[in-house]
């Protein structure tokens, strides 16, 4: 049971990943802009990585690692603000798919970084869920030819700023625990994110005056310290490659919350799209499974 936590670590911080949008959508329809929304997120996940951090080590933090948490928490902060700019510019259908190029970028850093070349398994993976995406995103039949080019180079930056997210997440900093890392990256997101966004709200009453504070604690939990968390831990286990395959499964949670919550239509091709996707998804976990399960038997019988 144990070879299987890291790997499912990395599918409950994409899983929650997935929730983001539906969120952000509840928070525009009660009168918030999006980019409001995305600042409570950073603002308020900070406090809550601040909170953990003094339940959990109770101490004054020492910074270390500098240019690994640094790094982690600006890729972290560029990925939504830069995925944000290809939905004003392409359907929010199309962007996603521009985002979900991650998978291969993932596997293609991993490659470059382990001197290797991809797994017969790990393209096979890509397919699939390459293909499940154009179903489950919905793209048949779309419309593509007035996007301009700038949708697709925002796009292709949202996929390649998640991509390094992960990336430097496989690299642990000595001596630091997974609370102090929160910690640190939480803060240089949330630095960054107000470069970006509406730091404003923080200090004009719009955060805690007008309910938009319960939208950032929900964005902030489930967009920041679960899954900066969950990835620090679980990523240099299971290496970029995998982990980049696994949050996957970010799109079917996107589209199922989104049915549950606000009603949308789900179509058939899409329900393929999002089983194609898990397949996609599970198939490298479960045959290396099945091969290290073969290599303890074999040398059980050797003995």
């Amino acid at each position: 049971m144990k070879q299987w936590i890291y790997p499912l670590m990395i599918v409950f911080a994409a899983s929650s990943y997935g929730i983001l949008s539906t969120i952000i959508k509840l928070a525009i329809h009660d009168g918030f802009t999006a980019s409001e929304a995305v600042t409570s997120q950073y603002f308020t996940g900070f406090v809550l990585a601040a909170l953990i951090y003094i339940l959990v080590n109770r101490s004054i933090p020492k910074f270390g690692g500098g240019m690994t948490l640094l790094l982690a928490g600006l890729f972290t902060a560029t990925t939504g603000t830069v995925y944000g700019q290809a939905v004003t510019y392409m359907p929010a259908s199309i962007a996603v798919v521009m985002l979900f190029q991650f998978t291969w970028i993932g596997m293609f850093l991993d490659c470059i970084v382990s001197r290797r070349l991809p797994k017969r398994i790990e393209v096979i993976s890509l397919i699939l869920l390459f293909g499940g995406t154009i179903f489950a995103a919905g793209v048949i039949g779309a419309d593509i030819s007035g996007i301009p080019w700038q949708g697709w180079a925002w796009g292709m930056a949202s996929a390649v700023s998640f991509s390094l997210f992960v990336l430097i997440n496989q690299k642990q900093v000595k001596g630091m625990d997974t609370a102090t890392r929160l910690l640190f990256t939480s803060f240089f997101a949330s630095v960054a994110i107000f470069f970006f966004q509406s730091p404003e709200i923080v200090w004009n009453g719009t955060l805690f005056g007008s309910g938009l504070w319960i939208y950032g604690l929900i964005l902030g939990f489930f967009g920041i310290v679960i899954p900066i968390y969950l990835f620090s831990i679980a990523v240099p286990k299971v290496g970029t490659a995998t982990a980049s395959i696994l949050s996957a499964i970010e799109l079917p949670v996107a589209v199922t919350v989104s049915v549950l919550l606000l009603s949308e239509p789900l179509s058939v091709s899409q329900v393929i799209g999002i089983i194609i996707i898990l397949i996609g998804m599970t198939l490298p976990t479960y045959l290396q499974r099945r091969k290290n399960n073969k290599i303890v038997g074999e040398q059980n019988d050797s003995h």
